[in-house]
């Protein structure tokens, strides 16, 4: 309980920081779209894209930070803190699909790159820059310990990089007139998004099969238990993930003969939350008498 009262505390901080990044991102994207088209730019067009994905994922976040905070019913006992998941397996997705519009875009462009203005360009990615450098402000620091809000930051510093991008394709421009600059630095960024795309749906899904949460070792889990006084051994033993930061175990524990199951029990709980923050057990205990009957074919 004093695990969720926390949790509920850092997602009402984590919605007010992305309701201000959002409300930066709406007004900008306007201004970057409109300039895109005047300028004929396709980093600038490009970059704008990339912040419409980030409104949008900023707005999926909120819905799923708002879902999360919903109480567990009769079909939904865990609640609704996957939506949490759902929302950066999503916006994980997104950011590709951008990345596979860019590259597309910038493939006609190679072979008859157009007339950029490239001044304009420069000032609007500049400005786009600093309201990127805002936005990060305003979401760094808790997207290292929630998923979904890593998916928000993400996108917001990958629309930092293409705004450099852009800054550097537009000096070139400016300077050489080498108009073949906008798609070659548009294909370098969509990589960057990529790469930096990756481990964000690869995180989200594997909370979404149930794996062994990132930073905890089964093997440990299992000599911590077994190391509490009164217990034998450890099987049947699995420890997942129902959203960032909420880990659920579920074991069997053996106790041993004369063992008083009622102290093994609360040393096993105190144990995994001590060492590994898991709070929510299902922990069934058997004596040494019953797996030797039940070994023996009993």
């Amino acid at each position: 309980m004093g695990q969720l009262i926390l949790l509920n505390m850092e997602r009402h901080s984590e919605t007010r920081r992305l309701k201000w990044a959002l409300g930066i991102s709406v007004f900008y994207f306007f201004a970057e779209l409109i300039a895109g088209f005047l300028t004929n730019s396709l980093a600038l067009l490009s970059d704008a894209g990339h912040m419409a994905s980030d409104i949008a994922a900023m707005a999926l976040s909120l819905f799923a930070f708002r879902m999360a905070s919903r109480p567990a019913t009769l079909s939904s006992t865990y609640g609704y803190h996957r939506m949490e998941i759902l929302a950066a397996l999503f916006n994980g997705l997104a950011l590709w699909l951008i990345v596979g519009i860019i590259f597309a875009a910038a493939y006609s462009r190679f072979f008859d790159p157009p007339v950029v203005h490239s001044f304009g360009m420069v000032i609007v990615a500049v400005i786009g820059l600093l309201i990127n450098i805002v936005a990060g402000i305003i979401l760094f620091g808790s997207h290292l310990e929630n998923l979904n809000l890593r998916g928000a930051f993400l996108h917001v510093v990958g629309d930092a990089v293409g705004s450099i991008g852009a800054i550097v394709a537009g000096v070139i421009m400016l300077t050489t007139g080498w108009y073949l600059a906008d798609p070659v630095i548009s294909v370098f960024i969509g990589g960057l998004i990529l790469y930096s795309s990756w481990t964000l749906v690869a995180e989200s899904l594997s909370i979404l099969m149930q794996s062994v949460p990132k930073g905890i070792r089964l093997e440990e889990v299992q000599s911590t238990i077994e190391s509490v006084d009164g217990v034998a051994k450890v099987h049947d033993l699995h420890v997942w993930a129902v959203t960032s930061g909420i880990y659920t175990l579920s074991a069997h524990a053996v106790v041993e003969n004369g063992g008083e199951f009622h102290q093994v029990l609360n040393g096993i709980e105190e144990a995994l939350k001590q060492r590994f923050n898991i709070e929510h057990t299902t922990i069934q205990l058997e004596t040494e008498n019953r797996e030797e009957n039940e070994f023996k074919g009993f």
